[in-house]
């Protein structure tokens, strides 16, 4: 309990409790010492010759061995039952026997004590073991009426004020379990608030980008359409070049939008697990491309940081992208793969035959694997991407 005050002190255990508990063991050591030094000058003391002397000499040793003990056992409860029940036994019989001494310090440390730490019926218990040995020992002795009176007040009152001392810690700890239980409440709701919010912002950037993409996607269809009118020309290259940039505007368009509802997605406290958004992801790949996509996961999966899910899935996202710009129509090979301090991003394709680029080669402003590299950086990861092999690897380390 001394120990729990402690902490309420300084709750950061800094020098303050340091110096706190110094003094509360300073002072303990102190009281025993007094309490031996009075009792070994007193008259009568251990150097009274007869069965007195002897008793008191006895009840000295006891009651020092179990101060000692209560100091060493603090915390400890069932130790510090203990002790405190020998110091109450041996102090109060100690008290009896050498009343003009300060053996009395026994009995009434042992009281307070007992009130502080302890049940109310365990530290009842020895308040009243302390007060029956006294009483024994002090009628058996012959000692003065005031003593008698003057001890059984003092163990009944130092008793006392244990327990209301012992009240007011246990409140206190009720205290700041609920304010701990509070802050907690708070913070949940902050979290909460804070999803809310993006959830809303997710929904109207949806229905922004939603309504302006596909209403760009209609109108290029519907471009695409009035090109490839039969009262036009069939031979004329300007056309054909155009009907070839509407339809990578609409690929394009359509990549854009169902990228932008994956970004959303990610925005919102309902996204899937990494794995099931890597899936989702090649089969997407494969519904609208010819490239055979093969995904697969290796390890056992495990929830993952926000911020280390995204980086991950926009790693697969841009290799998969330069796959089919760069090398359309060969296989692509994703995986996923959980170690034990970090997980890894691969996708690998074949390189195109020399001379044979994709139509859509020279989309993009090339800074896909650039930006890859920066999002890799900032979350502690490495990003590696080249020929290897004769295929084009891209591969992500991040710690994870």
């Amino acid at each position: 309990m001394f120990r729990s005050f402690v902490t309420r002190k300084d709750p950061v255990g800094g020098v303050g409790a340091g110096v706190v508990a110094r003094v509360i063991a300073v002072v303990r050591i102190a009281g025993l010492l007094a309490v031996v030094i009075t009792v070994s000058v007193a008259s009568p003391g251990p150097t009274t010759g007869g069965a007195r002397g002897t008793a008191i000499a006895v009840t000295l040793g006891l009651s020092a061995a179990a101060w000692i003990a209560w100091i060493v056992t603090d915390g400890r409860p069932w130790m510090t039952v203990g002790s405190l029940a020998v110091m109450g036994a041996a102090g109060g019989l100690l008290a009896g026997l050498s009343p003009n001494s300060a053996a009395a310090g026994v009995g009434c440390v042992a009281a307070f004590s007992a009130g502080v730490r302890l049940r109310t019926v365990e530290s009842l218990g020895i308040m009243a073991e302390t007060l029956a040995a006294f009483l024994v020992a002090a009628l058996a002795t012959g000692a003065p009426t005031t003593a008698v009176v003057g001890y059984s007040w003092a163990f009944v009152g130092f008793w006392t004020v244990g327990l209301t001392r012992g009240e007011y810690l246990v409140r206190a700890e009720q205290a700041e379990d609920i304010l701990a239980e509070t802050r907690r409440a708070r913070e949940a709701e902050t979290h909460a608030a804070a999803l809310a919010e993006r959830a809303r912002i997710a929904r109207d950037i949806h229905d922004v980008l939603a309504h302006s993409l596909a209403a760009v996607s209609v109108n290029l269809q519907a471009a695409e359409g009035l090109l490839a009118a039969s009262n036009l020309p069939a031979d004329n290259p300007e056309l054909t070049k155009a009907v070839e940039c509407i339809n990578r505007a609409g690929t394009l368009t359509r990549e854009g939008l169902a990228a932008a509802r994956r970004a959303i997605l990610a925005l919102r406290d309902d996204a899937a697990p990494l794995p099931d958004q890597l899936s989702s992801l090649a089969g997407q790949y494969r519904a609208v491309g010819e490239e055979a996509v093969d995904f697969s996961v290796t390890g056992e999966p495990r929830p993952l940081s926000e911020a280390a899910s995204l980086v991950a899935y926009r790693t697969a996202q841009e290799g998969l992208t330069n796959a089919r710009k760069h090398a359309p129509g060969q296989p692509v090979a994703l995986s996923l793969g959980y170690e034990a301090a970090q997980i890894t991003i691969s996708v690998v394709n074949p390189l195109p035959p020399a001379g044979q680029a994709g139509p859509l080669a020279a989309t993009g402003a090339g800074a896909g694997l650039t930006g890859l590299r920066e999002r890799a950086a900032l979350a502690g990861g490495t990003l590696e991407a080249g020929p290897a092999a004769g295929t084009w690897r891209v591969c992500l380390r991040i710690p994870a």
